[in-house]
C-alpha cells in the first residue's frame, strides 16, 4: 500500500472516530436535558420499576403517536415487553397501550412527520419506529 493510501485511510479512519463521537455526544445530551417544549410528553414504561422519558408527541389522523428516533432506546423495549405506559402531559397523567404500528398507518405518520437530514445525521442514521398511544379508560369505581 503506497503512502497516499496510507493516509487516506487514517483521514477516513478519524474522521469515521470523530463522526461517531459526534453522534454520541449529541444523544447523550438529548437524554440527559431531555428538552421539553408544548410538543413534549413523558413517557412512563415499567419493568418493576417505573422509567420516565421525555418524547415529543405526533398527531397524524387525529390520533396520538410517539417516534423511537434515536440509538439509546431502553424504553422502547420496555414497551415492548409492557405495552401499558402512563403518559403525562401538562402535569396530567393517563394510561395508555403503546401499539406498534406498520404498513399503511406508519407511511402515513412516517409522511406527516419526516426526519429532517441534519437530525438524521446527528442521530447516527438510527432505525425509526412509531407507537400510537391509545388511551385506556379508567378502571371501574364500586360505589361504596
Amino acid at each position: 500500500m503506497g503512502e497516499l493510501a496510507v493516509r487516506v485511510v487514517k483521514a477516513l479512519a478519524i474522521a469515521l472516530v470523530a463522526y461517531a463521537l459526534v453522534v454520541v455526544v449529541f444523544e447523550s445530551l438529548l437524554g440527559y436535558f431531555q428538552p421539553q417544549s408544548e410538543q413534549t410528553l413523558t413517557i412512563t414504561t415499567f419493568d418493576g420499576e417505573a422509567h420516565d422519558r421525555v418524547l415529543t408527541e405526533l398527531s397524524s389522523g387525529g390520533q396520538s403517536y410517539v417516534a423511537v428516533n434515536h440509538w439509546p432506546r431502553a424504553w422502547y423495549h420496555r414497551t415492548l415487553d409492557n405495552p401499558n405506559v402512563r403518559i403525562t402531559r401538562n402535569g396530567e397523567s393517563a394510561d395508555y397501550l403503546a401499539v406498534p404500528i406498520s404498513g399503511e398507518e406508519r407511511s402515513q405518520v412516517e409522511a406527516d412527520h419526516p426526519a429532517g437530514l441534519v437530525f438524521r445525521i446527528l442521530t447516527g442514521f438510527p432505525p425509526r419506529h412509531f407507537l400510537r398511544l391509545d388511551p385506556q379508560a379508567p378502571p371501574a369505581r364500586s360505589d361504596e
